[in-house]
C-alpha cells in the first residue's frame, strides 16, 4: 500500500487539537493560502465528515477522494470519488500521483504510518473545547524538519503559528 508520494497536511494546535464541531479551530488566511498552494493540481483524500465541512463541496483543481463506510449516491459527493477504505482509495491512485491526506482525525491516524511527508501548521494555542485531535508524533525519532517558517499573530491571524515540513526518516 505504500505510495512514493503520500503526504499529509494539517493545522494542529499544541495540544494536538485539529477541530471542533466539524470546523477548523482558527481562521488563518495564510494557512488556507498555504494549503491551496500545496494541494492544487494534486489528489486530496479525506474522510466523509471533512468533505461535508467544505463550504462549497469538492475543492477545485484537485482530484477529490472521499472515504466513507456508507457508500451512497454519487450526488451526495458531487465532484468527488468515494471509496470504502484507505487501501481502496490508494489503489485507485497511480504510483507517481501526489496524494495529500487532508483529514479528519480517524484518517490521519490510519494513514500516518504510511505518510512520507507532513506539512504541519503548528498553531501556538491549546483550545479546551476541541473534539478532534491529531495523533501523537515522535518528531525526534521518526521525522526530520525539512523547513520551518514562523508567523506572528496579527490583524488577520488571531494566534501565532509555524509552518513545518517534516520528512520521515
Amino acid at each position: 500500500m505504500k505510495l512514493r508520494h503520500l503526504y499529509m497536511i494539517v493545522a494542529v494546535c499544541e495540544n494536538h487539537a485539529i477541530g471542533r464541531k466539524n470546523n477548523l479551530l482558527y481562521y488563518l488566511p495564510a494557512d488556507l493560502k498555504h494549503f491551496k498552494q500545496l494541494t492544487t493540481g494534486h489528489t486530496i483524500l479525506m474522510g466523509r465528515r471533512t468533505f461535508e465541512s467544505l463550504p462549497k463541496g469538492a475543492l477545485p483543481n484537485r482530484r477529490n477522494l472521499i472515504l466513507s463506510r456508507k457508500m451512497s449516491s454519487a450526488n451526495e459527493f458531487s465532484g468527488a470519488e468515494c471509496f470504502p477504505s484507505l487501501d481502496a482509495a490508494l489503489e485507485a491512485c497511480a504510483p507517481e500521483e501526489d496524494v495529500f491526506i487532508i483529514g479528519g482525525g480517524t484518517l490521519y491516524k490510519e494513514a500516518l504510518p504510511h505518510t512520507d511527508r507532513l506539512y504541519l501548521t503548528l498553531i501556538h494555542a491549546a483550545p479546551t473545547d476541541a473534539d478532534v485531535f491529531f495523533p501523537e508524533l515522535d518528531i525526534t525519532n521518526d521525522w526530520v524538519i525539512d523547513a520551518r517558517e514562523e508567523h506572528e499573530a496579527d490583524e488577520k491571524h488571531p494566534v501565532a503559528f509555524t509552518f513545518l515540513t517534516l520528512v520521515r526518516k
